[in-house]
């Protein structure tokens, strides 16, 4: 298979059916979302493969992979905001948060109403200091909390914010299921809103059930299984799956002429005016990944609209209108266009 470039969109597998109140811990043979990657390499015979942010082990749904030319462009899918369909379940609380983990505490759960369910969620819509899971990929020491945890390790962590911009209560069957829509900042744990709701409750809690819906602008409805991906493969068609490196990006699109193309290619300048307002992206910038400070970029195309890369504008740098552009990341070679 030659190499691909592109985005697949996975359903990835998980917990498809959690059981309510119980002690045990869910089965581990749950691929983890490098399990994921790992297996669409050897499908795909693509080394090159990065993803927009990984699931739990236990969550199903939405994983976003790159592939090829389009890991250059996995910045640019990160920090998008993600939406969720979440099973909380009272009673019981495990040392990861989620129903994977083992039991740290059990709790009688007191008589709830919808309406005292709702009036707890409350407080955790729109933005708030959440502490995350100490058995989490976040790094401290340039090593995974979740190894220290695992060695024993006492591992502090820090509350940062996040936020919910929707925390939808679907139903509650008492006296523990909870079923929710959400809506979250990356970088939110839907675990650590599980673990602190029971606690809102009078109670402990844990996240029995996850599965990511949506990422930015890609959808799981519009994602692979497996064993479709594995099909494809097997019948010389995964390039039919993937999508467009550029899919879903969301910034100003810049066409240029050819001689202009030619200039970006060779990591020149072209001063010129705007074709559009240029405007602030929603994603980071590459040299800022908290998203701090915005850029002002755009998805360079030619006259035939054809995808280039990722350009920047510079201001003040010599052109009439002040304004200069520069590329970011330049594709064009790869993607098999002229420059």
């Amino acid at each position: 298979m030659t190499d691909l470039h592109g985005i697949l969109l996975v359903d990835k597998p998980g917990r498809q059916n959690p059981s309510s109140h119980t002690g045990s811990p869910v089965s581990s043979h749950l691929p983890t979302s490098h399990d994921i990657v790992q297996r669409v390499r050897r499908l795909s015979r693509q080394k090159r493969i990065g993803h927009t942010g990984t699931l739990d082990p236990m969550a199903n749904g939405l994983l976003v992979l790159c592939l090829g030319v389009a890991t250059r462009l996995v910045e640019y899918y990160q920090g998008h905001d993600k939406t969720y369909d979440a099973r909380v379940t009272l009673g019981r609380a495990t040392n990861t948060y989620d129903a994977v983990g083992q039991t740290v505490a059990q709790a009688d759960v007191p008589p709830l109403t919808e309406a005292g369910v709702e009036n707890a969620l409350a407080a955790f819509r729109g933005q708030i200091a959440q502490i995350p899971p100490v058995y989490s990929a976040l790094k401290q020491g340039g090593e995974s909390l979740h190894r220290k945890a695992r060695r024993g390790e006492t591992v502090k962590v820090s509350p940062r914010n996040v936020t919910f911009h929707e925390i939808r209560l679907l139903s509650f069957t008492a006296p523990a299921e909870i079923s929710l829509r959400i809506r979250c900042s990356a970088g939110a744990y839907v675990r650590s809103l599980a673990h602190a709701l029971g606690q809102a409750l009078g109670t402990v809690a844990h996240l029995s059930f996850l599965r990511r819906l949506e990422a930015g602008p890609f959808s799981v409805a519009d994602a692979s299984t497996m064993p479709a991906i594995e099909k494809a493969a097997a019948d010389g068609q995964l390039p039919d799956m993937l999508f467009a490196p550029d899919a879903g990006l969301s910034m100003p699109r810049l066409t240029v002429s050819e001689e202009e193309q030619v200039r970006l290619g060779h990591g020149q300048k072209i001063g010129r005016g705007r074709p559009f307002p240029v405007r602030h992206t929603p994603f980071p910038d590459a040299r800022n990944p908290a998203g701090a400070q915005q850029a002002g970029l755009a998805a360079a195309y030619d006259q035939s609209g054809r995808f280039l890369g990722i350009a920047r504008a510079r201001a003040g740098d010599g052109s009439a209108d002040g304004t200069v552009w520069k590329a970011e990341k330049w594709l064009a070679q790869q993607l098999g266009a002229q420059s």
